[in-house]
């Protein structure tokens, strides 16, 4: 970890924290999402095509076991790593849950949700003429960091509104533990490539 100047002269604020995801590691910056909190952020997409390639093999492999028929994740830094895991898993479908209500979302399938990274509230949205994808097949959620466990708990019910069998639900990175509690139900089908804390301010 690399440190930079502080206004607190005992304690550096640290600028970059190293993650370990999978055998991969990479510097994430670290940012504030409020007066009193700051986060490593973990962008899939600043980190090029070989990364999310091989975290999603990665991943793809831990989850292989269960049978994934199709896999499922969040617009839009779920998309890349949607794409790696289905290509690592022999797969060819793969179903993204949207966060803009564009002209064939106008009926979808709705679910509020809050993220630590996003700035108000939004909506996660399944196309109803997409649910036949996943209603009553062996189901695997991805995305690239469970924080707070919200927007994953939210995309969880969205799946059971649509009648997935959820058997199995992965990330780049768990962040702390406060995830544990809001997704305690699927304890046991969490996987993570690694894991980050969070920062005081």
């Amino acid at each position: 970890m690399s440190d930079a100047t502080s206004t607190d002269e005992t304690k550096p604020m640290p600028s970059f924290y190293t993650a370990q995801i999978g055998s991969q590691q990479v510097e994430l910056p670290i940012v504030p999402v409020s007066d009193s909190l700051l986060i490593a952020l973990m962008m899939i997409i600043d980190h090029g095509v070989e990364f999310a390639a091989k975290a999603g093999a990665e991943l793809a492999g831990h989850f292989a076991a269960m049978q994934p028929e199709i896999v499922v994740a969040p617009a839009t830094l779920g998309i890349p790593l949607a794409i790696e895991v289905t290509r690592s898993l022999g797969l060819d479908d793969y179903l993204i849950l949207q966060k803009t209500r564009k002209i064939h979302l106008r009926d979808a399938l709705s679910e509020p949700v809050t993220a630590i990274t996003s700035e108000g509230s939004q909506s996660l949205l399944l196309d109803r003429n997409r649910i036949p994808s996943v209603a009553g097949r062996r189901t695997l959620f991805v995305d690239d960091v469970i924080s707070t466990g919200s927007s994953t708990a939210a995309a969880l019910r969205l799946l059971a509104a649509a009648g997935a069998d959820v058997v199995g639900v992965g990330a780049l990175l768990t962040e702390s533990d406060a995830w544990r509690e809001p997704l305690s139900e699927y304890a046991d089908r969490i996987f993570a490539l690694g894991s980050i804390p969070v920062f005081p301010r």
